[in-house]
């Protein structure tokens, strides 16, 4: 039986379960529900009331990060490293990936100009802390090969170009490290087949159906 994922199409979270179930070849299911609006099967099945989760026959798994580590350890190749230290330093880079998706959602939502101006700030600290993680030459977090961190930040990126191109954050401009690995990620065939195909104009929707200083920004 194959797996079942359930997600709302704009999830970032879902699609870092996404990226990984296409990396590893994982026949699955996708089914999209509206979050603001769940069927009352999905309460009944989601203990935090969100998305993403895992049904594995009677299983339900959630949180994205638990989801992929379930999804590595049943599907050789391991996408994590293997000497112990560096996975726990991967798994603590994909905790703060999370960070920096909440940060990216406040920025993208921000009432007003205050508090876009504040979660810009903090969102261009935590990706100078990034930029200090990454190798110079490197593709990936890891080097060359792809692993979950690359997964969990994917989402992130996505989003990020999405912004840059509505409306000039020059965010990464300054940070060539950030900037190359975003482009790597970017360019990676499952981090577009992650998302539905009206991704964007959806996702730019959503942000511009705002009533606040951000939506403004980012509308059409």
């Amino acid at each position: 039986m194959k797996p079942r994922l359930i997600s709302f199409k704009l999830c970032p979270f879902v699609q870092r379960s996404v990226i990984t179930l296409l990396e590893k070849g994982v026949e699955f299911e996708i089914d999209y529900i509206d979050i603001a609006h769940p069927p009352k099967w999905f309460t009944a099945i989601s203990p935090l009331g969100k998305v993403p989760l895992l049904e594995v026959g009677e299983t339900v798994l959630f949180e994205s990060a638990v989801i992929n580590e379930y999804l590595d350890e049943t599907h050789p190749p391991s996408m994590h490293p293997a000497d112990p230290l560096q996975r726990a330093r991967n798994r603590a880079w994909i905790e703060f990936g999370a960070h920096l998706l909440m940060l990216g959602y406040q920025l993208s939502t921000a009432a007003d100009e205050d508090a876009f101006d504040r979660h810009y700030e903090a969102l261009r600290a935590g990706l100078r802390h990034l930029e200090g993680q990454l190798g110079a030459a490197d593709p990936y977090f890891n080097g060359s090969a792809f692993s979950l961190v690359d997964a969990a930040y994917a989402p992130f990126f996505q989003r990020l170009d999405l912004l840059e191109q509505w409306y000039p954050l020059e965010l990464i401009a300054s940070l060539p490290r950030v900037a190359a690995w975003s482009e790597a990620l970017l360019d990676r065939p499952t981090t577009t087949a992650s998302v539905v195909s009206d991704f964007a104009p959806l996702y730019r929707a959503h942000l511009a159906g705002g009533e606040g200083y951000a939506a403004g920004l980012f509308a059409p």
